[in-house]
């Protein structure tokens, strides 16, 4: 008997399967067809991903469009106009929120995926500021595609935001520290299966109607005290309909030719940063969405086989913008001066941040999540000045040792830091342009984070522009 389950053919007989059927004889052409297809196929293209690997406020719109230069296509895949990168071109300083940073380059198509959240009076708002402070973003609607599966946030979302914050601080004395951009109820929204999306604004505007009033009244329902100019609402997002939808594409196809067509680069911009991760963050003091690489396959409709480098960006200190715990915070002089000398303001809220020294045992965790390709190291040249740098290499509660970084957030409130003192260098790094220039001990302070992480430095920032980004493999 045959393997496959069919009666030889015997004696000249016409082969017979256990079933009486007659055995169906394939062609040496077919059987070539079905192993091709079997074999394990390489994908055409991969996508490079740009991630937070602290609590945001790292530098990726300075490495994402350090690699834009030469990339075809720039996505955005989660969060909304709660993040903020700033980028300086010629001296030109751009703010983003919700545009791709790789809009500033005008051969590569930036791409808004579907795990975005869209403000779309904030999208416009903020191309009509970058528009008026240099040359950059000139005929940025003729690069730019936004996917029609991307929720949408409205006025109320944010009006709910600041209610749940107030809320938040009477019941319990404290809040959560969000922007007020109204990215969380957008999500919301969206996991309730009542959001609204680009597609819906997009195609027949009376319909769209129906269901905005609907999502309306829901949440004048749940807020009572919720003031909404509905009719106002709807009348101004009929005008961005106009706008928007020469921008609009099928997000999912758009990527899978991108991904499978012709030679292409193709960058991911992560927005906030893995311990913001709803899922792996310092919960509940985390965004809506999920920032670390898993969010780059649900956010842009990429098969997990596609994605390539994944970088992770870490200040060579820590910072935090608003409250949840930060183990290596130093609320004394050293957090003043990293504070000054980095000009640490929010770009989206204009807090000011909370600074303490580089915690690697942070940094570790998100490489655990994030499976970092190499590391782009930035605002090296803040430490410039001090004589003692201090790093954070374990974590312990009440005399005993953390073996990994806890989940609960009463427990990280709680740690005791191990520092690995390094000695400073005490001079100016901000001319340096090559790894080699760089002084003695801020070369040992970099390999002494590669040695830790055991994952390899392959960028060190030395200052604002895209020129003091030093490649050093």
């Amino acid at each position: 008997m045959a393997s496959d389950g069919t009666m030889a053919n015997v004696n000249g007989k016409e082969a017979v399967s256990l079933n009486g059927e007659p055995v169906v004889k394939r062609s040496r052409e077919s059987v070539a067809h079905e192993s091709s297809l079997r074999a394990p196929k390489e994908p055409q293209n991969k996508v490079t991903v740009v991630l937070g690997a602290q609590w945001g406020d790292e530098g990726k719109g300075k490495v994402v469009d350090l690699l834009a230069l030469d990339a075809d296509i720039v996505c955005r895949c989660q969060g909304g106009n709660n993040a903020g990168h700033t980028v300086v071109v010629d001296s030109v300083e751009y703010d983003f929120h919700l545009l791709p940073s790789g809009v500033l380059n005008k051969n590569a198509v930036s791409f808004i995926g579907n795990g975005v959240v869209i403000h779309l009076p904030g999208l416009f708002e903020e191309a009509q500021k970058n528009l008026q402070k240099g040359k950059g973003l000139q005929g940025w609607e003729t690069r730019l595609k936004i996917s029609d599966r991307a929720h949408l946030v409205f006025n109320f979302h944010q009006a709910v935001d600041g209610i749940q914050e107030q809320q938040r601080q009477q019941q319990e004395g404290k809040n959560l520290g969000t922007t007020k951009k109204g990215i969380g109820p957008a999500y919301s929204s969206k996991a309730a299966r009542n959001g609204l999306r680009v597609c819906d604004l997009v195609s027949d505007f009376k319909v769209f109607e129906g269901k905005f009033r609907m999502l309306a009244e829901h949440f004048l329902t749940m807020y009572p005290n919720l003031k909404l100019d509905v009719d106002g609402e709807l009348e101004q997002l009929k005008g961005y309909a106009e706008r928007l939808r020469p921008l609009v594409t099928d997000g999912v196809y758009f990527m899978h030719k991108a991904l499978n067509g012709p030679n292409k680069k193709i960058l991911v911009e992560g927005a906030n940063a893995a311990l913001l991760d709803i899922d792996f963050g310092t919960y509940p003091f985390v965004t809506s969405s999920n920032c670390t690489v898993g969010g780059v396959c649900t956010g842009l409709g990429v098969p997990p086989s596609y994605v390539g480098r994944v970088y992770g960006v870490v200040k060579a200190y820590t910072t935090r913008v608003g409250v949840g715990a930060f183990p290596t915070e130093q609320d004394d002089e050293t957090g003043e001066l990293l504070q000054c000398r980095g000009r640490e303001v929010g770009v989206t809220t204009g807090r000011k941040r909370r600074c303490g020294w580089l915690d690697l045992i942070l940094v570790r965790y998100a490489h655990m999540v994030n499976g970092f390709s190499a590391i782009a190291l930035t605002k090296l040249d803040i430490l410039d000045t001090l004589s003692d740098i201090k790093v954070g290499v374990a974590y312990s509660v009440d005399g005993k040792p953390l073996p990994s970084f806890p989940a609960n957030m009463d427990v990280l409130t709680r740690v005791s830091v191990e520092y690995e003192t390094l000695p400073g260098w005490c001079c100016s790094t901000e001319s340096a342009r090559r790894f080699e220039e760089l002084p003695p001990r801020a070369q040992q302070y970099i390999r002494f984070i590669e040695n830790f992480l055991q994952v390899p430095v392959k960028w060190v920032g030395v200052g604002k522009s895209r020129e003091s980004m030093i490649k050093l493999f």
